[in-house]
């Protein structure tokens, strides 16, 4: 890995991340939902925050970004198709295009779904990818903007990903995604294990994430949505993975 990733706890249940590159020194803040604990995570390191990568317009995720900047010149990256709600932007991205931090160069990835705007930016490099609010721990955002098919289609594209990618996602909700997994794929042993060790985590105190890409693939029901027995529990064996899909959102909007 050539970027060292800090996990910051921002608000109640957010995260923020810190992505630094040791050859420039550069460091970029992915998310600014409050500024005071992102401000004592640099200045703990000796960091100065030369960039801000958002990855969608929610004000958990931006809120704290003009109190960042009074203190660190940053450049601001977000999505172009956003550039209306989003804060003003020194570049607007889309789909492919490249972001770098220091040395190391990363893809924007188009992932709506949670909001029409969302994105990703993954650094191959390091072998991670900032997903906020479109993959999550155990879990994926709420649909609000965009339709099922949409955050399908955005979840398969992250699960194309290699499998060690770390998953940086945006908010600590993992055990309360674990309790509603195990409703949709109740004897998963991987997801069994992975539950008991979210509940003595939190205990401790402890992030859930950043989470393996390969975890998720193998416990996450949302990125499960073809397989045979999780259909076989919906009762929708043989159905369009979108289908399957779009019924396991829809029962954890209502669990």
């Amino acid at each position: 890995m050539t970027l060292q990733i800090e996990t910051i706890p921002c608000l109640d249940d957010n995260y923020a991340y810190l992505a630094h590159d040791f050859g420039t020194g550069e460091t970029a803040v992915i998310d600014v939902p409050e500024a005071a604990p992102i401000l004592a995570a640099l200045d703990a390191r000796g960091w100065r925050a030369t960039l801000v990568l958002l990855t969608h317009h929610h004000a958990d995720h931006v809120q704290g970004l003009d109190e960042l900047l009074a203190s660190h010149d940053a450049r601001i990256i977000g999505a172009a198709a956003d550039a209306h709600r989003l804060p003003p932007l020194d570049q607007a991205v889309k789909e492919g295009d490249s972001v770098a931090i220091g040395n190391e160069t990363g893809t924007v990835i188009e992932v709506p779904g949670h909001t029409s705007g969302h994105i990703a930016f993954h650094f191959p490099q390091s072998g991670v990818a900032f997903t906020a609010d479109s993959l999550m721990a155990l879990g994926c955002g709420r649909v609000i903007e965009g339709t099922m098919t949409q955050m399908w289609e955005s979840l398969q594209k992250l699960a194309a990903l290699p499998p060690e990618t770390m998953i940086c996602s945006g908010h600590e909700y993992t055990a309360a995604n674990a309790r509603f997994a195990l409703t949709i794929d109740p004897a998963n042993p991987a997801l069994i294990s992975r539950a008991e060790a979210v509940d003595a985590a939190r205990a401790e105190g402890r992030p859930t994430v950043p989470s393996i890409l390969s975890e998720e693939l193998a416990t996450n029901p949302f990125l499960r949505a073809a397989d045979r027995d999780v259909q076989a529990h919906l009762g929708m064996t043989g159905a369009d993975p979108a289908e399957a899909f779009a019924e396991i959102r829809s029962r954890k909007d209502r669990f």
